[in-house]
């Protein structure tokens, strides 16, 4: 007999354990690391453009590392040829067009893994996990900044 589980931390990090394994694993072929597909589209997303200390608050509070780790993942994607870090008055991190083309194929490998893995799921009921999920991540936060200031 099945029950079903009481949503906590645990639940929340099995499953976001389990998808990010399964992220990696297609991403070795490309020699793309979980930390360069996730600075990829955030430049991607900024219109294939984004100032570096944009980009270094961005992935040290979403995969709550700090800043130097995040340096050295940019280092490793502009020594990779994926992008370009530009002087400017704020110094910028440009993709090239292979960027670009890396950033697609691990967006393709994201949507099949979702198609994948949330396939059969009624839509009302991602709509309700995404929003308590993103309340959950919001309160997380606060809690994190309000024990930094």
């Amino acid at each position: 007999m099945s029950t079903t589980p009481t949503l906590n931390g645990q639940v929340v990090g099995l499953a976001h354990y389990a998808t990010r394994a399964v992220l990696e694993r297609e991403l070795a072929p490309t020699g793309t690391s979980f930390p360069q597909a996730l600075a990829l589209n955030a430049v991607a997303n900024a219109d294939g453009t984004l100032d570096r200390s944009r980009l270094v608050d961005r992935m040290t509070s979403t995969l709550k590392v700090d800043a130097a780790a995040v340096l050295a993942t940019i280092a490793e994607l502009a020594a990779a040829g994926l992008v370009r870090v530009l002087p400017a008055d704020e110094v910028r991190v440009d993709l090239t067009d292979a960027g670009r083309a890396r950033q697609r194929r691990i967006a393709e490998i994201s949507a099949g893994i979702a198609g994948r893995v949330y396939a059969d799921i009624p839509a009302a009921d991602l709509a309700v996990t995404a929003r308590v999920l993103t309340l959950v991540t919001e309160r997380a936060n606060a809690e994190l900044a309000a024990a930094r200031g």
